[in-house]
């Protein structure tokens, strides 16, 4: 049996590379069309169908979002009807970006704020002690080396009666051949760091950049789920969902809006997405 154990392998100087890499790669995010800001600001919702399901209506209610980027998918919330919402980046570039966003669609610091913050001192960094959703998105979870902690930290700020909702690329993804995503190629279980020295951003492949090494790590499904029930959390649902947004194998195939394997491919899982309450 494999049991969760913190990540061994923690490179010297990881968060000062992830950040200097995000840092760079803001203002190509900003003028690319895969973010479009000005699309945008014209309809400021970018959230996925099955998410706006799983977490239902937000009206009148506060969600803090965890590594959110640029804040799209923060404003998105409030647009939905959130009283209040609160972004929190590692990335100071980022959390610019998103109050200007902020800003020009009408809404104040008292409705949408966003804060500079790692994730694991986000109790100390984000203004308020609880909120009744806190609420992360796809691709957070592999700039962390230790997702117990990051359970902890997430757990400790759902207020009571509220709960936490995570929608990540499913680890199995991370296993498999990168043309067909039909063989099994990697280890699932394997825990040590990935560091990769890539220039480009996946939002423009050919942009130029310096600050070009990242460190990453895989979170198994049974990490994941497990370290949040140690806090306590009940878990309401796990779902798995055959779709992704991004190309993330070869052969993968756009349909309905999402990327795909073709339709004579065995589906697999390529998201999932998680509610955990706090009673």
């Amino acid at each position: 049996m494999t049991t969760q154990t913190p990540s061994t392998s923690v490179p010297e100087g990881w968060r000062e590379d992830n950040r200097a890499m995000w840092d760079e790669r803001v203002p190509v995010h900003v003028d690319s069309d895969y973010y479009d800001l000005d699309g945008f600001r014209a309809r400021p919702d970018v959230l996925r169908d099955f998410e706006t399901a799983e977490v239902g209506d937000v009206t009148g209610r506060s969600l803090l979002h965890l590594q959110c980027h640029l804040g799209l998918d923060t404003l998105s919330w409030a647009h939905r009807g959130a009283a209040r919402v609160v972004g929190l980046d590692f990335s100071a570039p980022a959390v610019e970006t998103a109050r200007s966003l902020a800003a020009d669609l009408g809404y104040g610091p008292e409705r949408a704020a966003f804060v500079t913050g790692d994730v694991y001192d986000a109790v100390r960094a984000v203004p308020e002690a609880s909120y009744d959703i806190v609420y992360t998105g796809l691709g957070a979870l592999c700039w962390l080396p230790d997702v117990r902690r990051w359970a902890e930290t997430a757990a400790s700020l759902v207020a009571p009666g509220g709960f936490l909702y995570l929608a990540e690329f499913h680890p199995i993804t991370e296993t498999l051949d990168d043309a067909t995503g039909s063989r099994v190629v990697r280890d699932y279980f394997s825990r040590d760091a990935q560091v990769y020295d890539e220039p480009g951003t996946y939002a423009d492949r050919d942009a130029v950049t310096v600050h070009n090494r990242s460190v990453e790590w895989q979170h198994t499904l049974g990490d994941v789920v497990s370290a949040l029930a140690a806090t306590g959390l009940r878990l309401e649902f796990l779902h798995e969902h055959d779709v992704s947004l991004f190309p993330r194998f070869g052969n993968f195939e756009v349909r309905d809006g999402y990327h795909r394997f073709p339709a004579d491919h065995p589906r697999l899982p390529l998201i999932y997405s998680l509610k955990a309450v706090k009673d």
